[in-house]
């Protein structure tokens, strides 16, 4: 295994975010057309395709992004589902419905209630499982996470987890029980905001969630998945960021595979309302832009947004879906009114989104593309 004595700290320490937002909102149309005949996209034509100057030409990145992801992915889209195995957390996040702060029932399923759940997913044909809980090192930690892997790991092609960072020689266990892929989301990249947001727990240490990524490259995982949590502050700078540390990663891992998520603010229990709004426009932009900077990674998209918005979006760059999620544990078979993690918009059935998706022209993968490249 190689060591590598840095980290993207080093690399994200050297930007400010006030200078980057100002490039970004100093964009040109000269800039943007530059960026659209490109051959090889630098960062910084990635900054003029989510700037401002770009929204006169999102038509064209549009039609764009749709060549590409024909050219690259096919008439296909990958189907995944997430399942949430605990609501607890020791964390205050002000966004979120799982917040310690929050007076809710908590539930940790069980062996047997984690097979429920399997059971549902599996009659839906799903073969990649999300597996999702709050952040709790007590009833939640690695011992936990590490059964639930093994428990399941014959059931699906792929498995992967969004819980709490972990220390490398965690993520290495993890792997050995059979597990494929780590989303980790910074949020925000926008340090003192973060820490606004993250008061208490182990969250709140920004520099030991920066550094996740590292880890896990490190540890020899399959594939990560980056984000930002959109609404939190400005979504151009956070998707500079985000852009900036994909690019890192791809050259310091390169064996490793990568996914971007596009998570908007929802409505949660304790409600907080996004400080910089990020239209339904700023997205497909957004998406697009991605898009067009790399060919390669897997852009994921929830049912955090409409039915209408994840219509629209199927062919311009997306190459995996969610459907008939549960953001609660349990949700599926076992406790359906427990607390969920926040409001989902798009509540069709896995059936009904895979009708959708093939009047769109698309064939449904169920396994990881990751999985299908190796």
């Amino acid at each position: 295994m190689r060591i590598h004595m840095k980290s993207f700290k080093n690399i994200f320490d050297q930007y400010n975010w006030d200078h980057i937002l100002s490039d970004i909102f100093h964009k040109t149309e000269h800039d943007v057309q530059k960026a659209l005949s490109a051959s090889n996209r630098t960062i910084e034509d990635f900054k003029a395709l989510i700037s401002p100057a770009a929204k006169p030409f999102l038509e064209q990145m549009a039609q764009l992004s749709y060549q590409i992801t024909k050219k690259r992915f096919g008439n296909t889209i990958q189907m995944y589902a997430p399942m949430y195995l605990s609501n607890e957390c020791q964390n205050i996040c002000t966004y979120c419905g799982f917040s310690m702060t929050n007076k809710i029932p908590r539930r940790t399923l069980s062996d047997e209630e984690i097979l429920q759940e399997v059971d549902f997913l599996k009659s839906r044909g799903y073969d990649h499982i999300l597996l999702v809980t709050g952040e709790a090192n007590r009833t939640v930690g690695v011992d936990y996470i590490n059964n639930a892997i093994r428990l399941i790991r014959s059931k699906f092609a792929n498995i992967t987890i969004e819980v709490q960072p972990m220390d490398q020689i965690d993520y290495e266990l993890l792997i050995d029980s059979g597990l494929y892929a780590v989303l980790v989301y910074q949020e925000t990249y926008h340090k003192d905001e973060y820490k606004k947001h993250h008061p208490k727990g182990r969250k709140s240490n920004f520099d030991y969630r920066l550094d996740t990524p590292d880890r896990l490259g490190k540890a020899g995982i399959h594939k990560i998945g980056l984000g930002a949590l959109f609404g939190l502050e400005d979504w151009r700078a956070d998707s500079f960021f985000t852009a900036l540390h994909l690019q890192y990663l791809q050259k310091t891992y390169w064996k490793t595979k990568y996914s971007i998520s596009f998570p908007r603010l929802r409505p949660h229990s304790g409600g907080l309302e996004p400080k910089v709004e990020m239209t339904d426009s700023d997205l497909v932009q957004l998406i697009c832009a991605f898009r067009l900077l790399d060919e390669d990674v897997e852009l994921s998209m929830s049912t955090r947004e409409s039915e209408v918005f994840r219509e629209n979006i199927v062919n311009l760059g997306i190459t995996s879906i969610s459907a008939e999620s549960k953001t609660n544990p349990g949700g599926y078979a076992v406790e359906s009114q427990s607390l969920e993690q926040f409001e989902i918009s798009d509540e069709r059935s896995t059936e009904e989104v895979v009708t959708m998706l093939k009047s769109k022209g698309l064939e449904v993968v169920w396994k990881d593309w990751a999985h299908n490249w190796q």
